[in-house]
């Protein structure tokens, strides 16, 4: 996996909370407070602040404090569309580079977001569903791509799809269907599973 510097970690692990609906919608976030957190200085916080102020995950300035930005229902519709098309594209290429390394960390992963679910531990699940994602398609190597998906990521209401009864369940199978393809080394079925994981979360947002 690449390099991060602290802010990109900070970055990264305030996207998952923020995903995981930890940080709920409209929350403040307080620099101070994610410093001692995380036992680093202010700076890095900061700095990762603007990070995800340019992605969209949060509003505001170091001086007035930063918030979470409300979900915007409008524009699911087309972020549900490029998501599709560009995660369709990390799968690709994940299925080209993924290593048996890269494999066993992804279903240690699968299990323990199966395991939170069974325990009805949401949030952690939401969390760990978050990183699954993101370790997977790590793998593909196109940081560009990866980089407009997780600006899709912040206008997309995970929280709310992963709060719907029985969709834990759904996804468990699906995240097994992607990882038995990316094992095989079937590009076709892990894009058509990743496809079908991303609609089926879709059809049970548009149910509720």
């Amino acid at each position: 996996m690449e390099y991060r510097t602290k802010e990109e970690q900070v970055a990264d692990y305030l996207r998952e909370r923020i995903i995981s609906g930890v940080y709920s919608r409209g929350s403040r976030l307080k620099q101070a407070e994610i410093a001692e957190q995380l036992h680093l200085s202010i700076t890095p916080v900061r700095e990762a602040l603007k990070l995800l102020a340019a992605e969209g995950y949060v509003s505001g300035d170091s001086y007035r404090g930063s918030r979470v930005v409300p979900f915007d229902a409008a524009a699911s519709g087309e972020i549900l569309n490029l998501r599709l098309m560009l995660e369709a594209q990390l799968v690709r290429g994940a299925v080209e580079k993924v290593t048996s390394k890269d494999i066993a960390e992804l279903r240690a992963l699968a299990d323990e977001f199966a395991q939170a679910f069974e325990t009805g531990d949401r949030a952690t699940a939401r969390g760990v569903n978050y990183r699954f994602h993101r370790r997977l398609y790590d793998c593909a190597n196109m940081p560009q791509t990866l980089h407009f998906v997780q600006i899709l990521w912040a206008r997309y209401p995970f929280d709310l799809i992963n709060a719907v009864e029985g969709r834990g369940q759904e996804a468990v199978k699906e995240h097994d269907e992607i990882l038995q393809a990316l094992t095989t080394g079937d590009a076709s079925a892990a894009m058509f599973a990743m496809r079908k994981h991303i609609e089926s979360g879709w059809t049970v947002l548009k149910s509720v």
